[in-house]
């Protein structure tokens, strides 16, 4: 059975996948819904990893110094910016078809569109994704790479 990732490998598959989808989404267009919508299903598996991260941490956490809530903290908020980026590219999702199909209702007269564009919400993803690397290197900076919890092997 292999070895499972240490927190500090966690957090470092995180912080490459959210750079990753960050480039993905700035070279995206609003047209391809099935692209968008694997994009928001990334975004998910992304805060979904964070918080598993924060639960395993906080469970084997045995004190609460200021530097283990600090991490912990850290960790949470990359699972909300991984949360709130794919609510966005939710709404750009929606918005998207919204646009599409009041063109194609729209027979002679012009397309009213409303509200934020696809791309503003997928622009604001983005800057959510941003905040995710900005916090990994805050974690190496002040030195509070996440320890590894104990394991249960036989000795």
């Amino acid at each position: 059975m292999p070895d499972r990732p240490t927190p500090a490998q966690t957090l470092s598959r995180i912080t490459t996948y959210a750079l990753a989808l960050h480039r993905a989404l700035r070279t995206s267009t609003t047209d391809d819904a099935h692209a968008l919508g694997a994009r928001i299903a990334e975004t998910q598996d992304l805060a979904d990893t964070a918080l598993h991260l924060f639960r395993v941490l906080a469970q084997h956490t045995p004190r609460t110094t200021s530097a283990d809530l600090l991490l912990l903290e850290r960790i949470a908020h990359i699972a909300k910016a991984a949360q709130d980026a794919g609510a966005e590219l939710a709404a750009a999702l929606a918005r998207a078809v919204e646009n599409r199909r009041r063109r194609a209702d729209a027979v002679s007269e012009p397309v009213v569109l409303i509200g934020p564009s696809p791309q503003q919400f997928i622009e604001s993803a983005t800057d959510l994704l941003d905040r995710i690397p900005a916090l990994y290197h805050a974690i190496h900076r002040d030195r509070l790479v996440p320890p590894s919890p104990p394991t249960n092997k036989p000795h």
